[in-house]
């Protein structure tokens, strides 16, 4: 493999119609053929991009090339959303009877996917603590079918140990499906744990710029292709627009990757200092309960972090309203700094119950790093804290 940027720029050089340098926009829903014979070829044609957008299309091609090479993955599909792709993962891997595993403290809607959509197909689940090996281990069932796994997660920072977590689950015959949207495959590559597949939202650090809602997923051509045959069915596809938004998101990943790294690691130690914050939650951080296994599993250490406030809410709702530079808005991985207050974020996704599982607290909100200088976050970051430290 190449490095990430020539990656990044070249992945999809061979896909790239009538040399073009930058691609161009393939707005067409339908493509024409000129014979019977090479209709009924492109019809057929598995994951092929010019027959009908639904199935498939050029600005979908090269986008899917560069994340596999990105992933080290065989091949990959795009989907309208994250959750558009792991939905068509387990609606494509799933039948009445199987059993997942899911960690307790991932994304709110794979939550929700897991212990509130795939329970009305027949499919059951058991949630684990994702720091505990053993805990999968145990959860194991005759039936279980997949692992769902998200490392670093959201919004608590805490790993899995991937390694460990797919030899348990390859020899209970399950496959393991890892969410890598928080680290990237600049920080992460899960596949070379031997990860079954790995999807993205690509609407948060692949696309980068808050413009683009999007889902990646790649793996082995063969559960890709029996991805994409669930996905002609749902129909969560990604337009020809968005996937050249995503790309072009993605040509720079590797460039932004280095200033998120350097930012939240910056902000983290800063602010693990301040008298207003009871924890820092940060792999990066030698303070991590597993900095360890971030060290071996992670080459860089991600631009998000969590920060519990001694003052609870109030001290949250303080530090929010106290940032210049910071955006209170959902999502991540933008060129700009984003903050939000999970528990309030997630009371519509999640029940209360299930909110309560996850142990995210009143006083935590989650901080995903732009590419802002650094000095100059830490300054905004540090002011706002400190109005925190005047409601404690």
């Amino acid at each position: 493999m190449t490095g990430f940027s020539t990656s990044a720029v070249h992945a999809d050089d061979g896909l790239i119609p009538g040399g073009a340098v930058a691609p161009p926009i393939m707005q067409s829903v339908t493509f024409s053929a000129e014979s019977d014979e090479q209709f009924t070829a492109i019809a057929t044609e598995t994951r092929g991009s010019g027959f009908y957008t639904r199935y498939g299309n050029p600005n979908h091609a090269q986008v899917a090339a560069v994340v596999a090479e990105l992933e080290g993955a065989e091949t990959g599909l795009v989907t309208a959303s994250g959750m558009g792709a792991i939905s068509t993962v387990a609606l494509a891997l799933l039948s009445a009877g199987d059993h997942v595993v899911v960690q307790r403290s991932t994304y709110g809607g794979t939550t929700s996917l897991a212990t509130g959509l795939l329970p009305r197909f027949g499919v059951s689940y058991t949630q684990v603590d994702q720091t505990d090996t053993v805990a999968f281990e145990r959860a194991f069932q005759p039936r279980t079918r997949l692992v769902l796994v998200e490392t670093p997660s959201n919004p608590l920072l805490e790993l899995t140990d991937l390694t460990a977590v797919v030899e348990l689950a390859h020899a209970a015959g399950a496959l393991v499906v890892v969410d890598n949207t928080f680290a990237t495959p600049i920080n992460q590559r899960p596949m070379a744990a031997g990860a079954d597949l790995v999807w993205h939202s690509g609407t948060k650090f692949l696309g980068g710029h808050s413009d683009v809602s999007a889902g990646v997923v790649v793996g082995s051509a063969e559960l890709v292709e029996r991805v994409w045959q669930t996905a002609i069915v749902t129909g969560s596809t990604l337009g020809p627009v968005d996937a050249w938004l995503l790309l072009r998101g993605i040509r720079t990943l590797p460039l932004r990757v280095e200033r998120h790294n350097a930012n939240a690691l910056a902000l983290a130690r800063a602010l693990e200092e301040h008298p207003a914050v009871a924890r820092v939650r940060y792999p990066g951080l030698p303070s991590h309960p597993q900095h360890a296994l971030a060290g071996r599993q992670m080459t860089g250490f991600g631009g998000v972090f969590s920060v519990d406030l001694r003052a609870g809410r109030a001290g949250a709702a303080a530090l929010l309203t106290g940032l210049r530079l910071a955006t209170r808005a959902a999502s991540l991985g933008s060129v700009s700094t984003l903050v939000v207050h999970p528990r309030s974020m997630w009371a519509g996704i999640v029940d209360a119950e299930q909110l309560a599982a996850t142990g995210i607290g009143d006083g935590l909100v989650r901080v995903s790093t732009g590419i802002e200088d650094t000095a100059d976050l830490v300054d905004d970051f540090l002011a706002a804290a400190d109005r925190a430290t005047a409601v404690g």
